[in-house]
């Protein structure tokens, strides 16, 4: 027969039960808070003062974005309403991991045959661009876009 179960063993189990279980909450709150900026905008409220304005002239351009990542070469095809590539005036790219900021990049994007690409090295899985651009016309577009890298 084993030793008997003493309250003093049931407190020692039970107090590390819960330190565990602590630090493990304390581990993974720490790496939340510093991975993830948190941060969209500096003011949401006046950032929401032109929100409606911004999305319908966004809207209006009628911009679609199609990233691809081969070889490591990211490429975005932008076309407008009838299919052809928009007038782009300028373009800026933010490539990063969904929950980190740690990995982030911002490719020089050229433009050649209606395509937008830079040599850029993202390891599998999931990312996120983050496209700002103007049209001709001075309209921003933003987009955020989910990109799935394999192999």
């Amino acid at each position: 027969m084993g030793k008997p179960l003493t309250g003093r063993k049931v407190l020692l189990i039970a107090l590390a039960f819960f330190g565990i279980v602590i630090a493990v909450n304390v581990t993974m709150a720490v790496k939340a808070v510093k991975t993830f900026p948190g941060l969209e905008v500096s003011n949401s409220y006046v950032a929401s003062q032109t929100f409606d304005a911004d999305r319908a002239a966004q809207e209006k351009l009628g911009w679609v974005v199609e990233p691809t990542y081969d070889r490591g070469v990211l490429s975005l095809v932008i076309r407008d309403k009838g299919g052809l590539p928009a007038r782009v005036a300028t373009l800026h790219a933010l490539v990063g991991r969904t929950t980190m900021s740690s990995e982030d990049v911002e490719p020089e994007l050229s433009f050649a045959g209606g395509i937008f690409s830079a040599p850029v090295q993202l390891a599998p899985g999931a990312w996120l661009i983050h496209l700002d651009a103007v049209a001709h016309d001075g309209t921003k577009f933003r987009q955020r876009i989910d990109l799935f890298v394999d192999k």
